[in-house]
Order: structure tokens, then C-alpha cells, then sequence
């Protein structure tokens, strides 16, 4: 069975974990896959934003224990690779420069909520349940939470998922601001595929440098994020969406971004 299905259509990219049996758990070949398919879609034109989800009844269970498990009994565990690997994929996932949308079914657990904060934006199914998982097996987290978590919804929520291992439905997570949206299960793929049009035909370009700027204004004072913003509000105006915007107001009519 293929780990993954893929397909891009009107500049959505949409990226499908695929292995329900497992409830779509991150094996080795797994996060290898999904890190080269990123690389791909990055360097595509033709694709504009990413929509991840999973097959099946769960979004991802996070690292594969019988993976780990087999490491173990190897006495491998703490070199098999899969830490590196997981930290290689949530590094570019975090990091592109295009819009990325988790549209989250059932179960994100350890690394597999951990995949769905790298994203840009979440929305979550009904169905949709979080939990971090790490202190629950004696581990503290090891793929992006404990950066993640106080960003998104505070130091002290942070700590209550992660210490208490609780078990958050898609309404918690809503209202402490880990998702954006919640909708009916059967909602989900349109409701996802709703924003990626939307963000599919803006001006993807400003969008990435705009997701620069936030991304690390964090590490800057005020004066040294002005001047960065600045700099990207001048490569923004060279842009072909720049003059596409001035010629569709010059026009009174609607812009048609291309990207560049």
C-alpha cells in the first residue's frame, strides 16, 4: 500500500497520510516519503498551498510503536534514526514558504499533532481528538510540541496538555486556540478545500514573505522587524501580483494573482 497519496489540482496540493491500519502512524519510510513529497511541492510552481490530512479514522498516531519497539529489542532505540528523521520533516513542514492547512480527522497524537502544529492553519472534524502523548509513556516531547504548544495557546495550557496527557476533543481545542475552525466531519475535506482556494488565488508570494516575517519576528525587536518588514514590502512591490493589483484597481475589477 502506497504511505501516502498525493494530488494537485488549481494549485492545491493535497497530501493524504495512508496507512489506516496504523492510524496513519510516522514509520521511518513514512516521514522520508512525506519530507521528499514537501520538497517537490515546495519547488512546484504549479502548487500553491498544501492540505494535509489522513486516511481512515485518525489523523495520524504519531511515531510507529512497532517500529520502536523492534528498535528496542535491536537495543537501537536511541540510534535507529527516527528522532533525526521526524525532526528533518517538521523543520521543512514548519519552514515552506507556502500556505499549509491540517485538516484534522480523529486522532493527533505525539508527533502526529506535533505534524498538525507545523501547519499554518488547523481545522479540526467534530470527531477530532488531541492529545500529546509523551508524558503518558515517560518521554517529554521530542518533535516540536514544547515550541509549538506556548506559542499557540500559552504557557500554563501548554503544560496542562503535556504533563496531564489529556485527551482534548475538537471544542477544547477550539476554544484555547490550538485549531481555527471546527466543522461536521463530513464537512471537513470541503471546508479545508474552501480556504485553499481561497489562499490558492491570493498573492501567494506576499503570503510567503508575510509568513517569513511571522515566523521570525519572534527573535526581533519592533525596530529590527521594521526593517525586515521593509525589505519584504520591497520585494513584494517588484512583484508581478504587486502590478496585477494596481492594474485591477486602475480596472475596478478583481485581481488574478500568479504567484511571482
Amino acid at each position: 500500500m502506497t504511505k501516502l497519496l498525493s494530488q494537485v489540482d488549481a494549485g492545491i496540493a493535497r497530501i493524504t497520510l495512508n496507512r489506516p491500519q496504523q492510524r496513519n502512524a510516522l514509520d521511518i519510510p513514512t516521514l522520508n516519503a512525506l519530507l521528499e513529497l514537501l520538497d517537490a511541492h515546495e519547488a512546484d510552481p504549479a502548487v500553491r498551498v498544501l492540505v494535509l490530512s489522513g486516511e481512515g479514522r485518525s489523523f495520524c498516531a504519531g511515531a510507529d510503536l512497532a517500529e520502536w519497539a523492534a528498535a528496542e529489542a535491536r537495543g537501537e532505540l536511541e540510534t535507529y534514526g527516527w528522532t533525526e528523521t521526524a525532526h528533518a520533516l517538521m523543520t521543512r513542514l514548519h519552514g515552506l514558504t507556502k500556505p499549509t492547512i491540517a485538516a484534522v480527522n480523529g486522532t493527533a497524537v505525539g508527533a502526529g499533532m506535533d505534524l498538525a502544529l507545523c501547519c499554518d492553519f488547523r481545522i479540526a472534524a467534530q470527531s477530532a481528538r488531541f492529545k500529546a502523548g509523551y508524558t503518558g509513556m515517560a518521554y517529554s516531547p521530542d518533535a516540536g510540541a514544547s515550541w509549538h504548544l506556548p506559542r499557540l495557546i500559552g504557557a500554563e495550557q501548554a503544560k496542562r496538555l503535556l504533563f496531564l496527557d489529556e485527551l482534548w476533543g475538537a471544542e477544547r481545542a477550539l476554544s484555547v486556540g490550538l485549531v481555527g475552525e471546527v466543522c461536521a466531519d463530513e464537512r471537513l475535506q470541503a471546508q479545508a478545500g474552501e480556504l485553499a482556494e481561497r489562499l490558492a488565488a491570493g498573492p501567494t508570494f506576499a503570503f510567503a514573505q508575510t509568513k517569513t516575517l511571522i515566523r521570525d519576528g519572534a527573535s526581533r525587536s519592533l525596530a529590527q522587524q521594521l526593517v525586515a518588514e521593509q525589505s519584504a514590502g520591497l520585494l513584494c512591490g517588484r512583484s508581478d501580483d504587486a502590478a496585477e493589483a494596481l492594474r485591477a484597481v486602475a480596472e475596478k475589477r478583481a485581481p488574478q494573482f500568479s504567484g511571482r
